[in-house]
């Protein structure tokens, strides 16, 4: 703006000596607009040097970002019978119903007289008996490569297992703990149980 100003009184004492009256009018709306386009095209260069802020993204735990990021959905119920509660990796409980997801770091509770089914990713069926409490605390499944993982933890209740892709092709990466002890698969199809004593 001083530097419009400037050129301006500078300009205007030259022409005053070299023009006539309406020549310096003309010249004086000249000097206006050029300061003005100036301006604007100052602003434009500073407004397109100034990086974009970046968009907020949810907040979400540490295990469960790296989960969501890995697998974001590990599979889905398939049926539920009675009280059947999903708690997901930030503390949300919702009621169970066919065709929900699950994902890579859910909680599945069963109340009395209750059990559910949940096919994984990978085809692996988890049968989830009455009173019971299973985690999935890992899972990671490459639908091209069937390269994967899971861990299960079983904290009380019952649980059957019908290996899918993963258990078949590497059965070392499925593990399943109690309270108690970690299993190692060697298995297709097999039932655990845990009694929720440590």
């Amino acid at each position: 703006m001083t530097i419009c100003n400037a050129f301006a009184l500078t300009f205007l004492t030259i022409a005053k000596h070299s023009f006539a009256e309406n020549q310096i009018q003309m010249m004086n709306k000249l000097v206006i607009a050029l300061c003005g386009l100036a301006i604007v095209g100052a602003a434009g260069l500073a407004q397109a040097q100034t990086p974009a802020a970046a968009p907020l993204a949810p907040a979400l735990p540490a295990a469960s970002a790296a989960a969501a990021k890995a697998d974001p959905q590990a599979g889905f119920v398939k049926s539920v019978r009675g009280n059947v509660q999903l708690l997901n990796g930030s503390g949300a409980t919702r009621a169970a119903a066919p065709g929900d997801a699950i994902g890579a770091v859910d909680r599945i509770v069963t109340g009395p007289d209750s059990s559910a089914a949940v096919v994984l990713r990978d085809d692996t069926t988890l049968i989830v008996g009455p009173s019971s409490q299973l985690d999935l605390k890992e899972f990671h499944f490459d639908g091209t490569t069937h390269e994967g993982g899971m861990l299960v933890s079983l904290l009380r209740g019952s649980m059957r297992m019908i290996t899918g892709l993963i258990g078949k092709t590497n059965p070392d990466a499925v593990r399943v703990e109690t309270q108690t002890a970690t299993i190692g698969i060697r298995g297709t199809d097999f039932i655990v149980q845990a009694d929720g004593q440590p």
